[in-house]
């Protein structure tokens, strides 16, 4: 199942302005104004809070009082501040390839403590020896299967014995009417704050950028990387998962 790229334009409600800009000072991933990114992001993705709830409550239930935290995709660093809170001496290294929304993590994190912000594709990044490695809403970057398998086999090296792997996603069912049905609900949660041809034109715009995979693939890829995956929370095509 593929899903972001084009850059079209899609006009508001007034027709005033586009909701999807190509201008410089953009947030590349979603295009659109880097200054808007936290907020619009929430309008994007549904169940936005509960997965980083959830994965900051996971952080503070796995993680020892300094692990090494390693998060792939770190965005504006919505999720590393959430890792942080739950463990204030940790270091913590980011990695993105956006150097403008990397300029917005450093500026967020600044008084969190040990923190890195690389810039740099994930991809092709070398990974320090972590104990937790984490990811929201980035690994969808990674087009083809055997670039997936790659990066888990290179976050199980990283991590060693002991570490884990926790990631929020896009994981849709294998069953045709399934992901259909997952499909339609996140079209409805776009359609709370754009109309139904904004909302179209976003999942359009967005279908050659991301690539989700469905969810029983991921947890093999993991599985053959050496990980024992467990799905901790799940709401359609959403999901939460804890790999060790």
């Amino acid at each position: 199942m593929s899903l972001p790229n084009r850059g079209s334009e899609v006009a508001d409600r007034e027709g005033k302005r586009p909701l999807i800009s190509d201008q410089p000072s953009v947030a590349s991933h979603l295009k659109i104004p880097l200054e808007e990114y936290d907020a619009r992001i929430r309008t994007f993705i549904p169940f936005y809070e509960e997965m980083l709830g959830v994965l900051g409550s996971l952080v503070d239930s796995l993680a020892g009082e300094v692990p090494r935290i390693l998060d792939l995709g770190i965005g504006t660093g919505a999720l590393a501040e959430r890792c942080l809170m739950a463990r204030p001496m940790a270091e913590l290294v980011g990695i993105d390839s956006d150097p403008e929304i990397l300029g917005v993590a450093r500026s967020r994190l600044r008084d969190r403590g040990k923190v890195e912000c690389r810039s740099g594709d994930f991809e092709d990044s070398d990974f320090p020896d972590s104990d937790l490695i984490v990811a929201s809403f980035s690994l969808h970057h990674i087009p083809e299967p055997e670039g997936k398998k790659r990066l888990y086999r290179r976050c199980r090296q990283a991590l060693g014995e002991g570490g884990s792997l926790l990631q929020a996603d896009c994981f849709p069912p294998g069953h045709e009417l399934l992901a259909e049905e997952g499909m339609e609900a996140w079209r409805a949660h776009l359609q709370m704050s754009y109309t139904r041809e904004e909302a179209l034109g976003y999942l359009d715009a967005w279908s050659g950028e991301d690539t989700y995979f469905p969810l029983a693939h991921e947890l093999g890829w993991m599985k053959e990387a050496g990980f024992q995956a467990e799905v901790v929370w799940r709401r359609g095509l959403w999901a939460v998962l804890l790999c060790d």
